[in-house]
């Protein structure tokens, strides 16, 4: 009876805190990059975790997500009132984003081309809506606001959508990944090579004053999807847009010297194209590989029965 209890209650109350305790630690980070009042940043890591745990555990830990988002808001909102209403809206987008990933049939592998535009256009650019529509509606009426409605909206939506689209994977990724056996070596130097490269191309491009050379992490972001689809693409858009928030918050390499607007559209452009040549090219690859084990399934499933009805010689 005890344990009947632990597993009805107890459980799913430690994956409600975990839930609030992870959302609280990454709200604090991505706070850390902040552009706008303090509390809008180009990066929003809570979004993408919330709404990975809502695809891993369902909709039952939404009072987890709810209490992370008020504890966060508690300390930099500018009322009450105001800290209530962002808090709905936090909780609200990615609940809107998961029930209508669940309505188009989203499967968690991200192995099939749907999956990766659905994450897009449903849990990223439509469910990110609510959050930053209540949000910057808020602060705007709280009179919290010195740059305007829009830009606040601009920077609260996209914000929100990077970081379904860069967190969500990655975290997707985490929670199947498995050692690999046995370990083929050249794999792993070709995982390690990727990684140096990645990381070394990217500080590079965010280390140059006023240099276009941003578009030289792609060539790396196309190497891990094709060679190690979602489990190379995921970490490496990650770590891309990552260093790039930073750069951007700090005003240096290509985005000194600029107001806030212009750095939020190259920002913002950059991080988009990197997140969606790394998903959706991931996400084709991996069918294409799935296609053609299917194929050669059944090419060997047809020879074998080719080879079992030819006449024996007597």
């Amino acid at each position: 009876m005890r344990d009947e209890k632990v597993r009805r209650y107890g459980w799913p109350a430690l994956r409600i805190l975990a839930v609030a305790a992870l959302y609280y630690g990454s709200a604090r980070l991505g706070l850390l990059q902040h552009l706008v009042r303090g509390q809008i940043t180009p990066l929003w890591p809570p979004t993408g975790l919330a709404l990975a745990g809502l695809l891993f555990f369902g909709s039952r830990i939404w009072p987890g997500i709810a209490l992370g988002a008020f504890l966060v808001n508690l300390s930099i909102g500018p009322s009450a009132a105001a800290v209530l209403a962002i808090t709905a809206g936090n909780t609200a987008a990615p609940v809107c984003a998961y029930l209508m990933l669940r309505r188009a049939g989203f499967r968690r592998e991200l192995d099939r081309l749907r999956d990766a535009l659905a994450l897009v256009f449903l849990g990223a650019l439509g469910g990110m809506l609510v959050s930053s529509t209540v949000g910057a509606a808020t602060l705007a009426l709280s009179g919290a606001l010195e740059r305007g409605f829009r830009p606040a909206w601009s920077v609260w939506w996209t914000g929100d959508a990077m970081g379904v689209l860069v967190v969500t994977p990655f975290l997707l990724v985490l929670r199947r990944a498995r050692w690999p056996v046995p370990a083929d070596r050249a794999r792993w130097v070709e995982a390690a090579a990727l990684g140096v490269c990645t990381l070394g191309v990217t500080l590079l491009a965010v280390s140059v004053r006023n240099s276009p050379l941003l578009f030289l992490v792609f060539p790396c972001l196309i190497w891990a999807a094709f060679r190690f689809q979602l489990a190379g693409a995921a970490p490496c858009a990650l770590a891309v847009s990552t260093l790039a928030v930073t750069a951007a918050a700090g005003e240096f390499g290509p985005f000194a010297g600029r107001d806030l607007f212009a750095n939020m559209v190259t920002l913002q452009a950059f991080n988009g194209a990197t997140a969606l040549t790394a998903l959706l090219m991931a996400a084709v690859i991996t069918e294409r590989n799935r296609t053609y084990e299917e194929i050669r399934r059944a090419c060997t499933r047809l020879a074998e029965i080719v080879s079992g009805t030819e006449p024996r010689d007597r």
